[in-house]
């Protein structure tokens, strides 16, 4: 899978992407679910993802993914950005719940990680994450990585 090929050369890579100019003209708004057991972390997630100038629709957060589980069942997702340590559901049992799941499996899920976690997110991406990003980050890393997703899940 040419996703799981990118996301092994990210993580063989010592520095972040150089950013690509990228068209948001032909993205429909993008409902958001963040989830992080860090309230400070969801609230930067929530100011950076408004600097991306990405058409966004709703932005719901959870502080776990038991939490994010009760938001899907309420209102499904675009996009989940999910934190991978957490209490309670940690991301990769999220992301495992989601894949099972018919009506989200679909859902594009991108983890946010720290640098010590490449094992983590290489079992995410086996899992069905569609790329990550780690912490701490930048609004253009972001965009990036949102950008290229959403383009990547299209096809």
């Amino acid at each position: 899978m040419a996703i799981s090929h990118e996301i092994a050369a990210d993580l063989s890579r010592d520095a972040h992407p150089k950013s690509t100019e990228t068209k948001n003209e032909n993205m429909d708004f993008l409902n958001i679910l963040i989830v992080d057991d860090s309230a400070a972390i969801r609230k930067v997630l929530i100011r950076v993802l408004r600097q991306t100038e990405l058409p966004l629709g709703d932005i719901r957060e959870a502080s776990d993914g038991q939490e994010a589980i009760e938001k899907l069942e309420e209102a499904s997702a675009g996009l989940i950005l999910s934190d991978i340590n957490m209490p309670n559901m940690d991301g990769l049992q999220l992301l495992s719940r989601i894949r099972s799941e018919k009506r989200w499996k679909h859902i594009p899920v991108i983890m946010i990680t720290t640098e010590g976690s490449k094992s983590s997110v290489l079992q995410a991406v086996e899992l069905g994450a569609q790329g990550y990003v780690r912490k701490p980050f930048t609004a253009e890393q972001i965009k990036d990585k949102i950008t290229s997703c959403m383009r990547n899940c299209r096809q």
